[in-house]
């Protein structure tokens, strides 16, 4: 048997030898195998790693099948693209605002189908005129050719031009790129993978796109996680334990599978939108008392629950919007009633006599 530390992906080309030869190989995070400050040599912490490994002191990493290595590597290039591109965006705005484009405050989408034309006609050498600004105008735009022409009127010099130009051609390349990278996500993620990700499709907040990273992530066997809590401790969205002297100190997450924290991030900005799910229910009662980031990452933290249940073959049934009310509801009345009456509200006198 073998162990090694996670450098970087400097681990990857001896794990798949170790794989490709039957040899039993584990891959434990650094951290959790300092050795003592003032004594560290390549050599020392060879021996170390194997005096640990000897005594049964090492915990592997979780470390997934060739095939889902392979997606993951494809998934996490599709995103840096997607990521990539937004970057390029917000570049193309700052260049708008300086050259007094105000395109962004007209349009929800600049990338979008009337943004690309009016785009394409400032970078050109046409004259902006309200005849060439209504034949850019898109029918399901509710701004008027008018007020289009108004936020496409700019001081818009040769290089700023020449920039535009080139971030638009950079935005279309990538989403060239992403276009392609997506159907060969969907030529290779088929079978069990294809089918898990449709499964948390169906969960608010999550899209195809999203679930599909996700499954690239954690994979679609939940017996390697003991239970749910142990799969949001490897993703790093359950509370740290900092405690002593029965003092708790700090209960920040960790570091941990950052794309997966992300995307699931993500996930839970979108699901607190829909009014109807448990997961707006559940940020609205923590937003109050522990701010917008602190509740964000607690919705997370329950749809990532969700989902190892779903990924477990378990079917996923939304506790709606109403689940907290069903608790403690004589409680609530009775706040609601000395809240009002503090407002100067009185009870009718049928319900005092009654």
């Amino acid at each position: 048997m073998a162990a090694m530390e996670s450098t970087g992906p400097y681990w990857k080309p001896l794990f798949n030898i170790f794989e490709l030869e039957g040899i039993d190989a584990i891959v434990v995070n650094a951290q959790h195998m300092k050795a003592v400050p003032g004594r560290k040599t390549d050599v020392k912490d060879a021996e170390w790693i194997a005096n640990l490994l000897q005594h049964g002191l090492l915990r592997a990493s979780f470390i997934p099948n060739k095939e889902q290595r392979d997606l993951r590597d494809l998934l996490r290039y599709r995103k840096s693209k997607v990521e990539e591109r937004a970057r390029d965006l917000n570049r193309l705005q700052k260049f708008l605002e300086g050259a007094n484009v105000k395109l962004a405050g007209i349009l929800s989408d600049i990338n979008g189908v009337t943004g690309k034309r009016l785009l394409s006609l400032i970078v050109s050498d046409k004259d902006v005129n309200l005849e060439s600004v209504a034949e850019c105008r898109d029918p399901s735009v509710k701004a008027s050719a008018e007020e289009l022409l108004l936020s496409a009127e700019g001081i818009i010099s040769q290089l700023q031009r020449e920039l535009i130009r080139a971030t638009l051609e950079n935005i279309m390349e990538l989403g060239n790129q992403i276009d392609w990278l997506t159907k060969l996500v969907e030529k290779h993620m088929c079978g069990a993978y294809a089918d898990a990700a449709k499964a948390l499709d169906e969960l608010p907040g999550i899209g195809i796109a999203s679930a599909q990273v996700i499954v690239g992530e954690i994979g679609i066997d939940m017996k390697r996680f003991p239970n749910e809590h142990h799969l949001s401790s490897w993703a790093g969205l359950c509370p740290g334990n900092n405690e002593s002297a029965g003092k708790t100190k700090s209960g920040r997450t960790n570091q941990a599978n950052k794309v997966l924290k992300t995307t699931l991030t993500q996930c839970a900005h979108i699901a607190c939108r829909d009014k109807k799910s448990f997961f707006y229910a559940q940020y609205q009662r923590l937003v109050v008392r522990r701010g917008k980031k602190k509740a964000i990452v607690a919705v997370a933290h329950s749809m990532l629950i969700a989902i190892y249940h779903v990924l477990s073959g378990k079917t996923f049934k939304d506790l709606g919007s109403d689940y907290y009310c069903q608790f403690n509801t004589d409680k609530k009345i009775s706040s609601y009633l000395k809240q009002l009456s503090k407002l100067g509200w009185k009870p009718p006198a049928s319900v005092i006599a009654g």
